[in-house]
């Protein structure tokens, strides 16, 4: 029974899956032994069913094809050699056949001579249906099928198979899947068509089990191991991506460990073999380095051979910051290399190079280099080309080079010109300025080959804060509207205790003028001032409707001036039920100090505010959204009193600045501070500065304490008979103590950060751990006038009816009122009194500067929720009256 029977009789006309043949051993039904054997590299052998050669020497008189479906008759004949009116051989059919399966377009073929009338059978390979895909979870059909040679409409072929199964296991190999397998299968349609189904087992991740090195002496294997990119797999290191076997990476550690002996001074030191074996369950892999350390070098003679007219040999080799007698670093003869570089550059070398050359001296073991800077012409800016922009006006991006045609190349200018353009935030994060030849030797292009990314913002989302409870966002963000570099945007803001809207516009070219303007304009509401615990007060508003102006000048490169101008109109109340009574018995309700307080009652009212600003501001950050080096520093300066209600000058200071360090991870202090004078006397116990202008300090900006947690405050503690004896107990249990927070005139703030790298999957979630120390206070404010009700009368208020009369005790019933102030014998009668507030006494506390002292850990998260941050702080010093806070987080906002 033929092959080709034997799967007709296994599979019928159902169209079931039957299998392809990958490795050998296995052969695909339907497929006769001829293409099996084609497959191998054999040539075609005559179909079973051909008859015996037929005698040579005929001449070709015609030549028919039969068994054709999809292709011409002509078509086929085109393929081949043989032509009527040849003479007929057994050499020229076999060449007829290897001409149709070179197409592979055939699974089968045959020719027979008939007397001079050959006739050539064929069959059709079947054409693909569909590709599918079944039991891939870890790489998805969008990353696999691009991938792989064969596609729908094509001709089958098992070649094609066997690649594409082949390319499938090494997607799942560079994963570090090495147990992954893949069985392809087929399913017969009608009209001669099939689909390929590749199923696949992706198997566990493979990871480094354990990594041996041996002939380290001078270094132990954890020093070793700390250097390279690949490690152990532990428990600990579950968020990494750096414990699964790769080779690539493989050889990266052998660099790796070669960067690491030559910083160190073992010059001679080699990777004598690396050998990576699979465990026989094939789910991890046991790395053995081999190693040669050699000997440690010292640096011998160093010198500097310039051969640039500009620059002396001798005076740069003075300056050279390689000493003799030095042990060997192969990291300072870099870095003296780019310094090197970057010098000529600055003067305009574009084209200087600088090479260290060295003379290994074994007997005394040390190394002589000679860094020889080889001659160049000085190169000018020839011109200066902008590609690739569609909607970016050119001009936007021109304007940020710090170098225009002409000029004299300076490599610094066009490493700032780079970073400048990078941080519009329009184009791709990998950015670089070109260089190349100019029309002479001298003479420079440098090209802006830029990529433009979506510069349009749209959020919606919605979270949960600590300090806010449930919150709603919404804002619509432009920053390069109509390819000018405007940024115009709109945003509102809902919560339980808070809303806000806003509108924006900024200009950074004025008239194409390095000039900035924009404007603000906006409405914020606020309540709940003060606290109760975490119980807000919510009869507080406070409403804010303003505009700020402002215009921007740089200075230098990095320094800039922006003076503002802003107005706003502040509408403060207080719940007049709740904290309103007649205290002079006039009966005009007014706001009341025993139930409101003073300093709140200070507050109340409206006012407008005029305010002009003056900001010095300094930035050389490479990010601005996530920096890792550079500073920032800026010094604001506000005045409130040029018209308005509101006399006050402020001064604030903010700083920070970044490094990367200990290879990963970005290392950060921040401080700021500020203080704040009020220009006009308000009173005798009443501090300069209304409430609603003072500095707060507390939770979301100083971690381990609440939300205006840390400062002058007054506590309201109430006064109890909790025994039953008569007499009053203060109590002290914040949980049930009054907290207002009054806020202060002077504050500062400081902050320590070590942000940790973790490995590529955590940094692919967006998650960045960090711990941090932050010292701060908020002080200076005037003590205010302490209020209380002793105990047990409490404070007491008289009634009034709803015309505004007051009321009195009927003296003929002393439970009903009467509008009468005497009885009928012209005696006074008694005020109809009730108690406005239960007995209390206040305490005034945390006016002071002595630093406040937090320390923790927190994690940011790029949470497809939105941004999410959760810190957890310890405090190490506080003052008497400070809310401390362990745990804080935010979701769906910006921090």
């Amino acid at each position: 029974m033929t092959e080709r029977e034997k799967a007709a009789g296994a599979f019928g006309k159902t169209g079931a899956r039957f299998a392809l043949a990958l490795l050998g051993g296995t052969i695909l039904a339907g497929v006769p032994v001829s293409v099996l054997a084609q497959d191998a590299g054999a040539s075609p052998p005559t179909s079973a069913s051909q008859p015996a050669p037929a005698p040579q020497g005929d001449t070709i008189r015609a030549i028919t094809v039969v068994g054709a479906q999809r292709l011409e008759a002509g078509t086929i004949l085109s393929y081949i050699q043989m032509r009527a009116g040849d003479t007929y051989s057994q050499a020229l059919a076999d060449q007829v056949l290897k001409d149709l399966y070179a197409t592979e377009l055939f699974s089968d073929a045959s020719v027979r001579n008939d007397g001079g009338n050959v006739v050539i059978s064929v069959t059709e390979n079947p054409v693909i249906n569909r590709i599918i895909l079944e039991g891939n979870k870890r790489i998805k059909n969008d990353k696999i099928l691009p991938e792989i040679r064969l596609a729908p409409r094509q001709i089958f072929t098992r070649s094609k198979v066997r690649a594409d199964t082949a390319r499938i296991i090494e997607l799942y190999k560079r994963q570090g899947r090495f147990a992954a397998s893949v069985e392809p299968k087929t399913v017969e349609l009608s009209q001669n068509r099939v689909d390929i189904v590749y199923e696949i087992s992706e198997g566990p991740k493979s990871k480094v089990r354990q990594i041996n090195i041996l002939g380290n002496e001078k270094f132990d294997d954890g020093d070793l191991k700390s250097e390279m990119v690949t490690k152990e797999a532990r428990f600990f290191r579950f968020f990494s991506s750096n414990t699964s076997y790769d080779p690539d990476r493989l050889a990266f550690d052998q660099q790796k460990l070669r960067q690491f002996y030559f910083i160190e001074g073992y010059t001679d030191f080699r990777v004598v073999s690396a050998v990576a074996e699979l465990t026989p369950d094939k789910r991890d892999f046991i790395i053995t380095y081999v190693v040669e350390e050699g000997e440690r070098y010292k640096f011998g003679d160093v010198s500097v051979d310039s051969q640039i007219r500009d620059f002396d040999s001798e005076r740069m080799t003075g300056n050279l910051a390689i000493k003799t007698g030095d042990w060997y670093n192969a990291k300072l003869v870099e870095d003296t290399v780019e310094q090197m570089n970057e010098l000529a550059g600055t003067f305009g070398y574009a084209f200087a190079d600088a090479s260290p050359q060295f003379v290994r001296n074994p007997e005394d073991l040390t190394m002589d280099v000679t860094f020889v800077l080889r001659e160049a012409p000085r190169v000018y800016v020839e011109r200066v080309d902008v590609n690739g922009n569609t909607l970016t006006q050119d001009k936007v991006v021109r304007r940020e080079f710090r170098v225009a045609e002409g000029d004299a190349f300076n490599s610094l200018q066009v490493k700032r010109s780079t970073n400048r353009i990078r941080s519009l935030g329009y184009f791709q994060e990998n950015f670089e300025i070109q260089q190349k030849e100019g029309s002479a030797p001298d003479r420079i292009v440098l090209e802006a080959n830029v990529e433009e990314q979506p510069t349009g913002e749209l959020q919606l989302s919605a979270g949960f804060s600590s300090i806010e409870n449930f919150i709603l966002a919404g804002s619509i963000k432009q920053n390069n509207f109509r390819g000018r570099g405007q940024t115009v945007g709109a945003s509102v803001n809902y919560s339980r205790y808070s809303r806000s809207a806003a509108l924006s516009f900024t200009e950074p070219y004025v008239f194409d003028r390095n000039i900035s303007t924009g404007i603000d304009i906006y409405r914020k509401d606020y309540n709940s001032f003060n606290f109760t615990n975490n119980d807000r007060n919510r009869t507080f508003e406070q409403s804010t409707t303003g505009f700020s102006m402002r215009v921007g000048v740089p200075l230098t490169e990095y320094i800039s001036a922006i003076g503002s101008y802003t107005l706003n109109y502040d509408d403060v109340s207080l719940d007049e039920f709740t904290y309103y009574s007649d205290i002079d018995g006039d009966g005009i309700k007014e706001c009341d100090p025993v139930l409101a307080g003073r300093y709140l009652c200070e507050a109340v009212g409206e006012r407008l505010s005029s305010i002009l600003g003056l900001t010095l501001s300094m930035r050389t950050i490479d990010n601005p959204y996530r920096p890792t080096r550079g500073h920032t520093l800026s010094l604001s300066t506000e005045f409130a009193g040029l018209g308005g209600d509101v006399k006050y000058l402020r001064l604030r200071a903010k700083g920070a600045k970044y490094w990367p360090v200990f290879g990963g991870f970005i290392f950060s202090i921040q401080g700021e501070g500020g203080v704040i004078k009020g220009l006009e006397d308000r009173g005798p116990g009443v501090d300069d500065v209304r409430l609603t202008d003072r500095f707060f300090l507390g939770e979301p900006q100083f971690r381990g304490f609440d939300i205006r947690g840390v400062g002058p405050r007054v506590l309201r503690q109430p006064i109890r008979d909790t025994d039953g004896d008569g007499v009053g107990e203060v109590i002290t249990d914040r949980d049930q103590v009054g907290d207002d927070a009054l806020g202060g005139n002077a504050y500062y703030l400081g902050r320590a950060e070590l942000e940790i790298p973790l490995g590529s999957g955590a940094r692919e979630m967006g998650l960045r751990p960090s711990i941090f120390v932050d010292v701060g206070a908020l002080f200076n404010v005037t003590k205010p006038v302490l209020q209380s009700a002793p105990f047990p009368d409490g404070i007491q208020r008289q009634l009034f009816d709803n015309d505004g009369n007051p009321l009195y005790v009927d003296p003929s019933d002393s439970t009903k009122w009467t509008t009468d102030p005497t009885d009928g014998s012209g005696n006074a009668n008694d005020p109809w009194m009730y108690q406005v507030a239960a007995p209390f006494q206040e305490q005034f506390l945390g006016d002071s500067a002595s630093p406040r002292v937090a320390v923790g850990i927190g994690v940011n998260w790029n949470s497809p929720f939105g941004p999410f941050r959760i810190d957890f702080a310890h405090v190490l010093r506080k003052e008497p009256g400070d809310d401390t806070k362990k745990f804080t987080f935010n979701v769906g906002t910006q921090f």
